[in-house]
């Protein structure tokens, strides 16, 4: 599904990603988790055409990433969110999930009338439990439906690849318990990438996670791999903190 190469980034001399490599199959929830700086949102720039590698390869579905507009991008299946909330509240959820529904199709469509709401509408509507909100101002919601109005909308555009910066800080409990379900439910049949910095959450819904460091991978593996390893302990949870990640049960 996605897979980069040596990927690099440099702003100012700084190098943000440093030959980064990963390999995401299709079907897989992916965690991302790393220290501030490690290069986790740009990498998801890279991969969603905000940001332009010095070098490096990236490749979704087979076909190259690197050069192609941000748009071409979403219309080749891939889908993103951002640390910061981009709903339209004006409009309500259900105006919300048309409005992004109606990216992918052709200009000249959008001038038809259109009758009722589509399929990709009512099943973004449904997966993310929204339907009794659909009529709402989506400037009244909370902050938790909020975030799953924003994958909503990116589940109206039918991506392939999800890809979701933070999409539980702020969040209750009950809120970050629910969104670890829609996770898991949209990636029976999605790719989904998350950057995550909640431990707790992770432990409870990741399966692979990928370590960033100083812009390069650290580590993979499945949660408990990654909680024991003394990299990850010292560079990103302290020792203190990953002694503490380690024990949990």
């Amino acid at each position: 599904m996605l897979e980069l190469r040596d990927v690099q980034v440099i702003f100012d001399g700084f190098r943000a990603l440093d030959g980064v490599d990963l390999t995401v199959p299709e079907g897989e929830l992916r965690f991302l988790i790393g220290p501030n700086g490690a290069g986790k949102t740009t990498l998801i720039d890279v991969i969603t055409g905000l940001t332009r590698p010095a070098a490096g390869s990236v490749r979704f579905g087979g076909a190259d990433l690197v050069g192609r507009k941000e748009h071409e991008i979403v219309r080749m299946g891939v889908g993103r969110t951002f640390q910061t909330s981009v709903v339209f509240e004006a409009l309500t959820v259900i105006e919300n999930l048309d409005l992004a529904a109606t990216f992918r199709k052709p200009l000249w469509s959008l001038t038809r009338r259109r009758d009722g709401v589509s399929e990709a509408v009512e099943e973004a509507l449904a997966r993310t439990g929204l339907e009794e909100l659909a009529e709402r101002s989506a400037g009244v919601l909370s902050h938790g439906q909020r975030q799953w109005l924003e994958i909503g909308m990116l589940l109206a555009q039918r991506p392939k690849l999800l890809l979701l910066d933070e999409p539980v800080a702020g969040m209750s409990k009950d809120e970050r318990e629910r969104t670890g379900e829609l996770l898991t439910e949209i990636a029976d049949d999605h790719t989904v990438i998350v950057v995550e910095h909640d431990m707790d959450f992770l432990r409870r819904h990741a399966s692979v996670v990928t370590v960033l460091h100083e812009g390069k991978v650290l580590v993979e593996g499945s949660v408990d791999e990654v909680s024991a390893d003394p990299r990850v302990q010292e560079v990103y949870l302290g020792r203190r903190a990953g002694d503490a990640v380690g024990n949990r049960p």
